[in-house]
């Protein structure tokens, strides 16, 4: 294969998997976060490896540009990007346990939580959704394959039908970079 054609098939996957996305679960996930500003709750995000990244791509993003000049802003935070803690609840308690021990100690009734994952799958993020879902907060979810074990759970679940972690991976930041920018392209929401 030369790298045209390369190029053009990862194209051609791409472009279809944003095609199949589900406006309906897309606009579930902008009116829960809409919910979350208007009555300040704090908005949760986490994934491991890859979905840890754009995690924390998303909280930094989000964060800072979905709510433009002096305004309140989102309050948001990946429990994703400390190694520190991290590496403590999964030495000391289990691995399984890593998002869902921080959530016991930082998340209050009403807060949401936003789960990516691309095989939908991993122990540590159903644990975290299962979690969530027991103190009856909402749960906004991104996975890839079927959508694992985590796409039930979500109170929007967005699945990129695709079985390469790497597009997945791709997809997910698409539609996150899509959230981002409809709040952003939307400032009148925050008036």
């Amino acid at each position: 294969m030369d790298t045209r054609e390369l190029i053009t098939a990862y194209e051609t996957e791409l472009i279809d998997a944003v095609r199949k996305i589900d406006p309906a679960q897309v606009g579930k996930a902008l009116d829960i976060l809409m919910e979350a500003y208007r009555a300040d709750k704090q908005v949760f995000v986490f994934g491991n490896g890859g979905s840890a990244a754009t995690a924390n791509h998303f909280v930094c993003d989000f964060g800072k540009n979905a709510v433009q000049g002096d305004r309140r802003r989102f309050r948001i935070i990946s429990v994703s990007d400390n190694v520190e803690k991290i590496t403590a609840l999964g030495n000391d308690i289990a691995y399984e346990q890593v998002f869902r021990q921080q959530l016991i100690n930082l998340m209050r009734a009403g807060d949401v939580a936003i789960a990516i994952s691309a095989s939908g799958n991993s122990p540590n993020v159903v644990r975290a959704c299962e979690y969530v879902k027991e103190l009856g907060n909402r749960l906004i979810v991104l996975a890839g394959f079927s959508g694992g074990q985590i796409a039930p759970m979500g109170d929007a679940a967005m699945v990129a039908d695709m079985t390469s972690y790497e597009r997945v991976e791709d997809i997910h930041l698409i539609l996150l970079h899509m959230v981002v920018c409809y709040f952003k392209e939307h400032q009148e929401l925050f008036a």
